[in-house]
């Protein structure tokens, strides 16, 4: 039996960097045009809604052929909400008007525009094939950025963040870390979310992407490292 996989596309319309960012211009479309389109061409999602408290971005989203079942409430379309409180309105809205339960529910955040169907789907089953709670996307923490690398300051004086062997202190001797790439892709049980009350819950497993597809749309510089990355996809730019 298929299991039940609902895609959940949050696309608010503040943005306090780039106005009205999801429906920002990117590669001569609509920065929101990327998710939907991978998520249209997952397949193994069995339903997409859109989760949005703009006129402008339902509007859009209804032209392409996505289900907006409901309106974003105002308090949970601020910069200070929590996607997970984002998440379970738009479940419960869907358990409670229409009794509509999904096995599963994949987060894409339209701020992850070279994500493509292909990552969804490998992430997907991933996590039907485990007893994980969830599978989020993420990306290796460059060297220079590894915990081990960072200090703080205290006073007029560098401090380590974390205490690390000198003789050890090689990029080849680093533990690897992860960091969440967005995440561009965060799936995760129905009972993780109503039951755990979370996004991840206990058993986490990665999805390692690259790190040029894991670019994070916050403000006008990423677009721009954006639509240079789409040039180098698409061959408009010879690659080195």
């Amino acid at each position: 039996m298929r299991s039940e996989i609902l895609a959940i596309i949050p696309a608010r319309g503040g943005s306090k960097a780039i106005p009205l960012k999801n429906l920002a211009m990117l590669g001569g479309k609509p920065l929101l045009q990327y998710t939907i389109d991978a998520a249209k061409q997952s397949k193994l999602i069995t339903r997409i809604i859109l989760s949005s408290d703009h006129k402008e971005i339902i509007r859009y989203a209804h032209q392409q052929g996505i289900e907006v079942p409901f309106v974003r409430p105002a308090e949970l379309a601020r910069d200070t909400t929590p996607m997970i409180e984002v998440v379970e309105h738009a479940v419960k809205y869907l358990v409670n008007k229409e009794s509509y339960r999904p096995d599963y529910i994949v987060l894409l955040q339209p701020t992850s525009p070279l994500r493509t169907a292909q990552h969804i789907d490998e992430a997907l089953m991933l996590l039907l094939d485990s007893e994980a709670d969830s599978v989020v996307s993420v990306v290796e923490v460059p060297h220079q950025f590894n915990p081990y690398s960072v200090m703080l300051q205290q006073g007029n004086f560098l401090v380590p963040f974390l205490e690390f062997d000198e003789t050890r202190n090689l990029r080849q001797l680093k533990p690897l870390f992860y960091a969440r790439n967005g995440p561009a892709v965060c799936a995760l049980t129905y009972e993780c979310l109503i039951q755990k009350k979370s996004l991840y819950g206990e058993k986490i497993l990665p999805y390692v992407m690259d790190r040029a597809e894991s670019i994070d749309i916050d403000d006008s510089w990423d677009l721009s490292i954006a639509e240079y990355l789409l040039k180098i996809r698409e061959g408009a730019i010879g690659r080195q």
